[in-house]
C-alpha cells in the first residue's frame, strides 16, 4: 500500500489509516481473539498507519493496538494516539461506559478534560504505557471545542515543544467541527488535522479547511468516511447511523442515491466514499474503523482502486452542495 508524507514532516502513512475504537469495544463488544484477527488483517493488507486514543474503551484499544504491534518492526509502522482527556479512577462506577462514553467496556475509569500541559504530558506517558512504546509518531489533541483556548495556550505549545525536542514527529488536532479547527490553523503552528465526517461523499462542508491547509502545508487526515456508517452498506437501510445517531431522512435519500450511481458504474457505495477522500491532494490518508478480518480487507482493496472520471461526475451530481442540509 502506497504511503504519503503527512504534510512537511518526515512522518508517513499508508493511503488507508485503520481507526482504532471500534477495537475498543465501540457501541459492542468484540473479544480479543476478534479485535487480534482484525490488526492482524489490517497489517497483511499493508496497513501501516494505526489511530487510537485513549478515550477509545477507556484505553483499551491502546492497549489492544499495543499488543498486536509488539513483535512488529518499530521503523515499519506509524502509530497516532490523543491527548486532552485523562484517565482517572471512577468515584462511581455503574458497570459500564456504554451510557456515559458509548463503548462496551466496565466504567473503572472516567474522562477527565485537561488541555494543560501537564495533563498532556501525563496523557501522553500513560498512552505509551498501554501501547508498549517508547514513541508516538503522531499526537493529536482530542476534541477540544469547549477548549480551544486552552488548546492554543498550552496543549499545541506542550507537543509543539516534544515535536522540537524529536519525542513526538507530528502535531494535530482532531475533531468532527470544521470551524474550531479553521481557528486553530489559523492561529498555531500544527502539522496535521483529522477532520471527522465532515470531508465525505455525502458532507463535504470541510471544503473551506482544506483550502486553508493547502496554504499553510498542513496535512488533513480524513476520518469517518462513511459518516459512523452510513455510507459503509451497499445500499443505506432505514435503521443506519449518521454521526453515531439515527440517519436524517434527507442524509438518508442522498445516500441511497449515491449508492444508486455507484451501482450504474459497477461498483459500491463504501468503496466510492472511501476513495473520495483522496482526491484531494491535501488529504494525506483516509482513516476507518474496522472491527472484522473481512472489513479491513475490503477497505484495502477498494482504497487501491479508483473509480472513473465518469462515476466522479455522476456523483458529484448527485451528491449535490454537499452541505449539511440535515443538520
Amino acid at each position: 500500500m502506497r504511503a504519503r508524507p503527512l504534510g512537511r514532516t518526515s512522518v508517513r502513512v499508508s493511503t488507508l489509516g485503520f481507526g482504532a475504537a471500534p477495537i475498543g469495544n465501540l457501541h459492542s463488544p468484540i473479544d480479543d481473539g476478534r479485535a487480534q484477527a482484525t490488526l492482524e488483517a489490517a497489517w497483511d493488507a499493508g496497513v501501516r498507519y494505526y489511530d487510537t486514543a485513549p478515550h477509545y474503551g477507556l484505553g483499551l484499544s491502546e492497549r489492544r493496538l499495543g499488543e498486536a504491534l509488539a513483535h512488529r518492526p518499530r521503523t515499519e509502522f506509524t502509530v497516532s494516539t490523543k491527548v486532552g482527556r485523562l484517565l482517572e479512577p471512577h468515584p462511581a462506577p455503574t458497570g459500564s461506559d456504554l451510557a456515559a462514553g458509548g463503548f462496551a467496556v466496565p466504567d473503572t475509569l472516567i474522562r477527565c478534560p485537561d488541555y494543560s500541559r501537564d495533563g498532556v504530558l501525563r496523557s501522553l506517558e500513560a498512552s505509551l504505557d498501554r501501547l508498549r512504546l517508547d514513541h508516538v509518531d503522531i499526537v493529536y489533541v482530542h476534541d477540544p471545542d469547549d477548549h480551544l483556548d486552552a488548546t492554543l495556550g498550552h496543549a499545541l505549545p506542550a507537543l509543539t515543544t516534544l515535536r522540537d525536542q524529536g519525542v513526538i514527529g507530528a502535531v494535530g488536532v482532531g475533531m468532527n467541527t470544521v470551524a474550531p479547527l479553521l481557528r486553530i490553523v489559523e492561529e498555531a503552528e500544527v502539522d496535521a488535522v483529522m477532520v471527522a465526517g465532515r470531508w465525505t461523499l455525502l458532507d463535504r462542508t470541510a471544503r473551506p479547511l482544506l483550502d486553508a491547509c493547502a496554504g499553510r502545508e498542513v496535512a488533513v487526515v480524513a476520518a469517518a468516511p462513511f459518516n459512523s456508517g452510513l455510507l459503509s452498506r451497499t445500499y443505506p437501510t432505514s435503521d443506519a447511523t449518521f454521526d453515531y445517531g439515527p440517519a436524517p431522512e434527507p442524509a438518508l435519500r442522498r445516500a441511497r442515491l449515491l449508492a444508486e450511481v455507484s451501482a450504474r458504474h459497477g461498483t459500491a457505495l463504501p468503496h466510492a466514499a472511501l476513495r473520495f477522500p483522496l482526491r484531494d491532494p491535501g488529504v494525506a490518508c483516509v482513516v476507518a474503523g474496522f472491527r472484522t478480518p473481512e472489513e479491513v480487507v475490503s477497505a484495502a482493496r477498494w482504497t487501491a482502486t479508483d473509480l472513473t472520471a465518469e462515476a466522479w461526475r455522476d456523483l458529484d451530481t448527485a451528491a449535490g452542495s454537499g452541505t449539511a442540509e440535515w443538520a
